[in-house]
């Protein structure tokens, strides 16, 4: 059997077997054409050089499928997914209370099955609070981890490949819980949300818990306006204040380590108004602050390396810690890209949000709403075309994608800087010079910019 790995927590078990069943029903209803080539059965038993060849060419099969618009997102390869999930953990079929908190704390418990998929239970939640439809494409459910100052580190949006019961019970550990938040970045989009008293209230209570963990900066005299707002219970003038201040609808991560502006520094990470924001501590202690527009960003990958160990260690048996790294080519200057890596074990929620950002701006440059996108989810699968992969993941198995298109149609547009191919990686299982995201949202600088 292969372990598929999802955030580096092990998501499923499955045979050689089982994934050639999937990709036969994949190449019946897609054609051999779009579907991408599967490692070959071979007649005699496997060397052990064999058998590691064939489990990277099923991870490479896995990613390809995975990343790719039409298949990836297909019903057939997630609940293959799902399906899997289900049997590796043993969790039989079942009536079961889940128990879903919104951002002041509250426990939203909804009755579902064991093996309903990540939107039915959003759409369990939304209908307990009486959340309208039209309004639940605006809210995601993410996996998080509570601190021990009731704060939350968000490990991942939850994905339509997943069962959040499962998910969330396979972890054994009180510590994980279930978050209902707002899932999109353009805060013009909160007028939507306030029409309506449910999204309203969901939007005040995720507000005034950001300001409570410090994740939204408040001056004394803004605190003093706020706290005059929330006595008189007026929630909207609340928001829109809030909205007037640093890190409103940012999503804030652990402390983590960069190599930027040199290797090592300790950093802060935000994720918010279409950048990555880092407080940066410098060896000399100070606080350097500084923002990267995601529009700046040509491409990034995410690489997962565990290292070998050597005899017993400090940690438990058996239980090998996964370093995840984001690196993105950043343009700096006219002429000039840099590598910049995060190395953070919520790298892939980093990878997430600067995904979602940009098909946010891809939506909105399309004239496109998210209320529209949602609608046409329901619909039927999202088309590529018209919502550059809206709302879509990274993929599966902590790789970055491939699919995009390669970015040398953008050579045009800037002359003067070289668009090499990634460089190579340091990391213990290197990726290969196609594994990135490319950037649909890139944008040159001009003289005028500068």
């Amino acid at each position: 059997a292969y372990n598929i790995h999802v955030n580096g927590v092990l998501h499923c078990r499955v045979r050689y077997s089982q994934l050639l069943g999937l990709h036969e029903q994949l190449r019946k209803e897609y054609g051999a054409n779009v579907v991408p080539a599967f490692p070959p059965k071979k007649i005699f038993t496997l060397t052990p050089a064999e058998v590691e060849q064939r489990r990277e060419q099923l991870e490479k099969y896995m990613q390809a499928v995975r990343q790719d618009p039409i298949l990836g997102g297909s019903e057939t390869f997630n609940s293959f997914l799902r399906k899997a999930q289900q049997e590796t953990q043993q969790i039989p079929t079942e009536e079961v209370v889940l128990e879903v908190l919104l951002s002041n704390g509250q426990k939203v418990k909804v009755t579902i099955l064991t093996s309903d998929q990540t939107e039915d239970v959003l759409e369990a939640v939304a209908s307990k609070l009486d959340l309208p439809d039209d309004l639940v494409g605006y809210f995601s459910l993410f996996l998080v981890r509570e601190t021990k100052d009731g704060a939350f580190s968000f490990v991942r949006k939850l994905q339509d490949f997943e069962l959040p019961y499962v998910s969330v019970t396979s972890l054994h550990n009180p510590e994980f819980r279930i978050i209902l938040r707002k899932s999109y970045w353009d805060s013009s989009y909160d007028d939507d949300v306030m029409e309506h008293r449910v999204g309203l209230n969901l939007l005040y209570a995720q507000t005034v818990s950001d300001i409570e963990h410090g994740w939204i900066l408040v001056n004394k005299e803004q605190h003093r306006q706020l706290k005059s707002l929330q006595e008189k219970v007026s929630k909207k003038e609340f928001i829109r204040l809030a909205q007037t201040l640093k890190y409103y609808g940012y999503l804030k991560f652990d402390p983590c380590v960069t190599d930027f502006p040199e290797k090592g520094c300790h950093v802060v990470v935000s994720a918010g108004n279409n950048e990555l924001n880092f407080q940066v501590q410098l060896p000399n202690e100070q606080i350097k602050e500084g923002s990267f527009k995601v529009t700046r960003m040509r491409c990034w990958r995410v690489t997962s390396s565990v290292p070998m160990s050597n005899g017993p260690s400090g940690s438990s048996p058996g239980k090998s810690e996964v370093k995840l790294e984001l690196a993105f080519e950043y343009l700096m200057s006219k002429d000039r890209l840099q590598w910049v890596t995060i190395t953070s074990p919520q790298a892939i929620m980093l990878s997430i949000c600067l995904q979602s950002m940009v098909d946010e701006l891809m939506v909105k440059k399309a004239g496109g709403s998210i209320r529209k996108m949602f609608r046409r989810r329901l619909n039927g699968a999202l088309r590529r075309s018209d919502s550059q992969q809206a709302v879509k993941s990274p993929p599966l198995l902590d790789s970055p994608d491939a699919s995009r298109e390669p970015m040398a149609k953008l050579s045009s547009k800037l002359t003067s800087v070289s668009l090499r191919g990634i460089s190579h990686s340091t990391s213990a299982n290197d990726v290969g010079a196609n594994d990135f995201h490319g950037n649909y949202a890139f944008e040159g600088i001009g003289d005028e910019d500068l």
